[in-house]
């Protein structure tokens, strides 16, 4: 499959700073709002492995206020400009983004980037808000889905940082000190590692004016400890546990693979597409053959999530323990005949318009666009977000033949069985 090269104009222009920020801005002068996202190169996929859930601990820490912005008063500016605030860390990145009117552009953005850039870690400010991260942890502790989930990435990645949970766990953060996290800040919120992006009524010129301004002075980084992260090697057989857990009415039948990174982005979307053949909607070849024909699940689904160095496909079903063997086998079927009868071009169709039709919906709003230029301006380049409709229409029979081969074994696969106690 060819390298993506877009087909049409990328709408927002790219630029970087002479400190090495890249900024991402499109007017869209029909709407009154403007969103300001930051991304940062610094996901849990950074952590060292004693440092496991800095990155997550650390989104909490920076809205804790600088030595010039005190803990509260960045919420109150937002807020009291009927704005809106919030921030997500995932493995590959951490990001951090205000909605506002565009005439409150001027006197909301200075205080995010005095945020990101200075934030100070007060120490009584870091005890206190780990018990608010640990108890995040412990609800996910809660979550037979949650359990499930974790227990099947670190079974695929197994010397890979995508198998540890984002959150950490107790016996990584607790040890943590403020230092250590003033330390990891400094090592990775620098300008080369972040992406603003702007998007909404604000022109050019303002939006650089304003970036400039507010986005320098970053302190001189810090060393900090880093890891190299080890390739995943291909899962070469079936690597099945079970899971006995209490308060569940049904099992669950959880089940990955090992797809590629954003180096391969053809491949990905050829694998997004194979989730959709298999599991979205009624006239899927999951959903039809075991839950409307057999009646054998309650429900199943399919996944496949791009991430920087590998990416993750799953297949989810909801079930009766009594039929967990016999769903498995009958999934491990249906991917023996995706990688022998070539796919038909009606049912080909059907998915390129589906995710065509999800990708329209998923970038009209201005929150919607600044989240996947700056997305694909972290872990690829922001020109690449609007390649996805042309590299998915591009998609032929033989190439779904070829992925379905490559990447969907029906004999080499992670599986977590969830069974009730």
């Amino acid at each position: 499959m060819s390298k993506i090269s877009p087909a049409v104009e990328f709408p927002a222009s790219i630029l970087t700073l002479a400190n090495g920020l890249t900024v991402v801005h499109q007017n869209i002068p029909a709407t009154s709002v403007v969103v300001v996202d930051v991304w940062v190169r610094a996901g849990a996929i950074a952590e060292p492995l004693t440092w496991s859930g800095m990155a997550h601990f650390l989104e909490h820490m920076i809205f804790k206020g600088t030595d010039r912005l005190a803990p509260g008063v960045f919420d109150q500016t937002i807020e009291n400009r009927g704005g809106v605030s919030n921030a997500a860390t995932s493995h590959d990145y951490a990001h951090f983004f205000i909605t506002t009117a565009s005439e409150h552009l001027e006197a909301t953005l200075p205080s995010l980037a005095e945020l990101l850039l200075n934030a100070s870690i007060p120490d009584s400010e870091f005890v206190r808000e780990r018990e608010v991260v640990l108890e995040e942890l412990r609800q996910a502790y809660d979550n037979p889905d949650w359990l499930g989930f974790q227990a099947l990435v670190e079974s695929v990645y197994q010397q890979h940082p995508y198998g540890r949970s984002v959150l950490g766990t107790e016996a990584t953060l607790l040890p943590r000190s403020p230092a250590e996290m003033r330390c990891f800040h400094r090592a990775h919120y620098q300008p080369e590692n972040m992406t603003v992006v702007i998007v909404g009524d604000v022109s050019q010129s303002q939006a650089l004016d304003l970036v400039s301004r507010n986005f320098q002075g970053f302190a001189s980084p810090l060393d900090c400890p880093r890891i190299q992260p080890l390739v995943e090697p291909p899962i070469s057989e079936i690597r099945r546990q079970r899971l006995q857990l209490p308060r569940i009415e049904q099992a669950r039948l959880m089940m990955a693979w090992v797809g590629p990174g954003v180096d391969q982005l053809p491949s990905a979307y050829g694998l997004d597409l194979l989730s959709v053949l298999l599991a979205e909607g009624r006239s899927s070849r999951l959903v039809r053959q075991l839950r409307e024909e057999r009646g054998l699940v309650e429900a199943v689904s399919s996944s496949f999530s791009l991430q920087q160095e590998s990416s993750l496909f799953t297949i989810t079903t909801w079930l009766e323990p009594q039929y967990l063997d016999r769903v498995e086998a009958l999934i491990g079927d249906c991917l023996s005949e995706l990688q022998t009868v070539p796919v038909c071009e009606a049912e080909l169709s059907r998915c390129q318009r589906l995710l065509c039709n999800d990708y329209a919906f998923s970038t009209e709003t201005p929150a919607q666009l600044a989240g996947l230029y700056g997305y694909y301006s972290t872990i690829a380049q922001a020109t690449t977000a609007i390649a996805y409709p042309q590299c998915i229409q591009a998609l032929q029979t033989e190439d779904l033949l070829r992925l379905a081969n490559q990447y969907l074994s029906p004999c080499s696969y992670a599986a977590t069985i969830l069974e009730p106690n």
